[in-house]
């Protein structure tokens, strides 16, 4: 039981450290050069890498990509923080998993309380139902 004990321990250290991550958000920045089209531009050289930087938050939602353009400065700063907090946030929910199986592992297999000797669960399935037409 004493490995149980360290393990639950060791869950409730990284409990702790998730929840002092602060604010996350997924996804990830890019930083990005455009051409403006007019002829007469700079950006129209070639060799010139258009005009930028422009930083772009973007993150895949249900198969589609949303995405929001920050400002210098402060916002991109803010952006850059919380996403990083997103990738600690991903890495500890994994620790937590490892050790949450490596509990359910390590502890000993008891009869259930709740459950009558015999109870347990059977095989059956679920009822018929017929459709009302």
């Amino acid at each position: 039981m004493a490995e149980v004990d360290e393990l639950e321990r060791r869950r409730a250290a990284l409990y702790a450290r998730l929840a002092a991550t602060g604010d996350f958000r997924a996804g990830s920045i890019n930083e990005t050069y455009r051409r403006c089209g007019k002829p007469n531009c700079a950006c129209a050289r070639p060799g010139h890498r258009g005009h930028g930087p422009r930083y772009l938050w973007t993150r895949s939602v249900g198969g589609r990509t949303r995405g929001h353009q920050l400002a210098r400065g402060p916002e991109l700063d803010k952006a850059r923080a919380e996403v990083a907090r997103y990738a600690q946030f991903t890495a500890l929910a994994e620790e937590i998993v490892e050790v949450n199986e490596a509990i359910c592992e390590a502890r000993p297999v008891t009869p259930a309380a709740s459950e009558p000797p015999g109870q347990g669960a059977e095989k059956g399935g679920s009822a018929r139902r017929s459709r009302a037409t």
